[in-house]
């Protein structure tokens, strides 16, 4: 049975989401957030570098939420969730695959990291690291995010998913950023297309399966 490594509140949600589509059986391990909100120490018993997702299958250990869901398409997938190769739909489904992870998800890591700076500082220091971070987030963070979020309503307008008109494992990779995004990033509001894909990806049974299975996911609020 595959083991997933799963850290509450995180993009592991995705994981359980996808092998939720694919109908495989699975036991989840979970993991709490220590106070400073990183994953805790026990996971680096699993992976070197402690991180979630990771899962198990077979004897082997997989990390990385991109390669784990090549992984699982690649051995389960029997052909769903992925365009045929050689299609401007398999084309775009490597890019957005890749994309969540490569350039998505170093912007929203950037803006929490900012976010939360003041909090880590002595207090003295605080007000001077407030206006810092958000010096940084106005004039470096948001205005790339913004553009991001343009290009994700410009794709999505076109039919409904990243890769063209049906789910793939690009729309699972790149659900944990536009959730995110919409959920926390200031200034960076939902459009009328990014608002349809998350209603639509809400309402499949697999993603309310793979809540119940991982429990509270705060991104998955509307």
């Amino acid at each position: 049975m595959i083991i997933v490594h799963y850290l509450e509140n995180s993009r592991a949600h995705r994981i359980l989401w996808l092998l939720e589509e694919l109908e495989l059986p699975y036991e989840v391990k979970t993991y709490k957030r220590g106070s400073d909100m990183r994953a805790p120490k026990s996971l680096k018993q699993v992976h070197p570098l402690g991180k979630s997702p990771v899962i198990e299958d077979r004897g082997t250990v997989y990390a990385e939420s991109g390669a784990i869901i090549e992984y699982l398409l690649d051995t389960y997938g029997e052909g769903r969730l992925r365009p045929e190769k050689g299609t401007d739909g398999y084309r775009r489904y490597l890019y957005w695959l890749h994309y969540a992870e490569g350039s998505a998800m170093p912007l929203l890591l950037l803006k929490l990291l900012f976010s939360r700076l003041p909090s880590q500082m002595p207090f003295f220091l605080r007000p001077v690291a407030g206006m810092i971070s958000k010096g940084v987030a106005a004039k470096l963070i948001d205005p790339q995010l913004i553009d991001h979020v343009a290009y994700w309503e410009a794709e999505l307008s076109r039919d409904g998913y990243f890769a063209g008109d049906m789910l793939t494992g690009a729309d699972i990779a790149m659900s944990f950023p536009v959730e995110a995004a919409t959920s926390r990033a200031d200034g960076v509001g939902e459009t009328k297309a990014i608002r349809r894909f998350l209603d639509t990806i809400r309402a499949r049974p697999a993603y309310q399966r793979a809540l119940e299975k991982g429990g509270a996911y705060i991104y998955a609020r509307s």
